[in-house]
């Protein structure tokens, strides 16, 4: 085996390994559905005026919790390979312009979701995400789950979709396929299946903006700035209406 294909080995395998450990991370809530005794013992932890209270913010505690998990290992994992981030062909855009286009990439993100919206609307689908309203459900109750949605979940989530797996498929195949599957599999992972169109939508703007500057920082930023503008709108709701 020469050098160039141990390096591209070494590198699929911490693609293979980085995936492993987000997978793992979402199926950890599992673990308080088939161990019964350890969502009772782990319950008394917390206070609440109901049951369901108490589940809520154990609920959002243990996401937060794996997502740092998910987050430390995934980060080990890349700093054994130097060679993982180098993707694209070509130089990488400054930080202060992948930053911008971070910023940029908000408000195209922004203007995907309400170009897409429009067009659900015209296919009779109703507005508003179940996804998004679960997730504001529980942060209500349980403030740490900003941590997981605003800041951890995007950094993972574009390690995942947008470097291990649009950037492993554009490897072989050229942007619009990899955009487009990777999207997919961003959408669906979601589970929220009436508004794949906007995930789709948002899946492939990520994947522009990673592609464009040839930094993950790009779309994580684009990324970050979304959950916390939805969440911020979301948390805010009462104080918004006249």
């Amino acid at each position: 085996m020469t050098s160039t294909s141990s390096s591209k080995f070494k590198t699929q395998k911490t693609a293979f390994y980085v995936l492993l450990t987000y997978i793992i991370c979402q199926l950890s809530v599992l673990l308080l559905i088939f161990i019964p005794s350890l969502k009772d013992s782990l319950l008394q932890l917390f206070s609440g005026v109901s049951e369901q209270d108490r589940i809520i913010k154990l609920q959002a505690w243990w996401t937060t919790i794996a997502f740092g998990v998910a987050f430390v290992v995934s980060f080990i994992l890349i700093s054994r390979n130097k060679q993982f981030w180098d993707v694209f062909k070509g130089e990488k855009a400054s930080i202060g312009s992948s930053i911008g286009w971070g910023i940029i990439g908000f408000f195209l993100v922004f203007l995907g979701q309400t170009i897409g919206a429009y067009i659900e609307l015209a296919l009779g689908i109703d507005m508003g995400s179940e996804n998004t309203e679960a997730i504001m459900n529980v942060t209500k109750v349980a403030p740490i789950m900003i941590v997981a949605t605003v800041f951890l979940g995007p950094v993972l989530e574009e390690l995942v979709f947008r470097r291990v797996i649009f950037g492993s498929i554009i490897q072989n195949y050229n942007f619009w396929i990899a955009s487009i599957i990777s999207a997919i599999i961003f959408a669906a992972i979601h589970m929220d299946f009436t508004h794949i169109l906007l995930y789709t939508i948002c899946g492939m703007i990520f994947s522009f903006l990673y592609f464009k500057t040839k930094r993950l920082l790009t779309p994580i930023i684009a990324h970050i700035l979304l959950n916390g503008f939805v969440t911020f709108v979301q948390m805010n709701a009462d104080k918004f209406q006249v």
